[in-house]
């Protein structure tokens, strides 16, 4: 019988190298590429937020508006809606408004019929008075409405409403409410803040603040009435 043959000796594992630690300057050179690549990111999406708040000079003229929709936050807004709707005959959706019992009598005593007004109060705040309901004025085919809010609340809303309500085909045309000395002047902060999440909404059917917390597209079930514009 033939001796077998010795087994091989095992391999050897070359020892693994330790990473060499990056020196500081390495880290320091690249950090300004991060920078840059994420100021790239910010340019390309005010570009493309640009582009889109600017549609209405290459886009077909909406036509005369359809409807009134309002934003809660201060009773003189939904005075106003109704003198609005009395004087062009429009249908108003009151998105969070004042509680139903007053805002029935107030439509009332404008003259408007209960079927030329809605009250909704599914918005808890400025983005959700749009998301909550411009999925349901696109199915009612509305292309136009008159936007009602404060004077001071009115540049974040305008940006948020033309995102979205943007992103369904609908116009939105200001009608600012006087405040007088109740007015508190909204910082850039707060209103690109808004803008940034109503741009991540449109692409992503989800909002920032509650991003996790519930599936995409559900929002608060229907609650009682509350501030919901501020």
């Amino acid at each position: 019988m033939t001796a077998s043959p010795s087994p091989l000796p095992p391999r050897s594992r070359p020892p693994r190298r330790r990473r060499r630690p990056q020196p500081e300057r390495e880290r320091a050179q690249q950090r300004p590429r991060r920078r840059r690549r994420g100021r790239r990111w910010l340019l390309a999406l005010g570009a493309g937020a640009l582009l889109w708040m600017s549609r209405g000079l290459w886009l077909p003229q909406p036509p005369s508006p359809q409807m009134i929709l309002v934003l809660g936050g201060d009773v003189a807004r939904e005075e106003e809606a109704g003198r609005l709707a009395r004087r062009y005959g429009l249908p108003v959706v009151v998105s969070g408004g004042s509680n139903p019992e007053y805002a029935q009598w107030l439509f009332a005593n404008e003259g408007l019929r209960r079927s030329q007004f809605q009250l909704d109060y599914r918005a808890r705040d400025t983005l959700t008075n749009f998301t909550s309901l411009v999925d349901e004025l696109k199915r009612s085919r509305v292309r136009h409405a008159l936007l009602v809010t404060s004077s001071d609340h009115m540049n974040r809303a305008l940006l948020i409403g033309r995102i979205v309500a943007g992103s369904r085909g609908i116009h939105l045309t200001p009608v600012a409410v006087p405040c007088g000395s109740r007015c508190h002047p909204e910082g850039r902060r707060k209103v690109w803040g808004d803008g940034f999440r109503a741009l991540v909404w449109v692409l992503t059917g989800r909002d920032l603040r509650s991003w996790g917390a519930r599936p995409p597209g559900v929002l608060l079930p229907s609650a009682g009435p509350g501030r919901a514009g501020h």
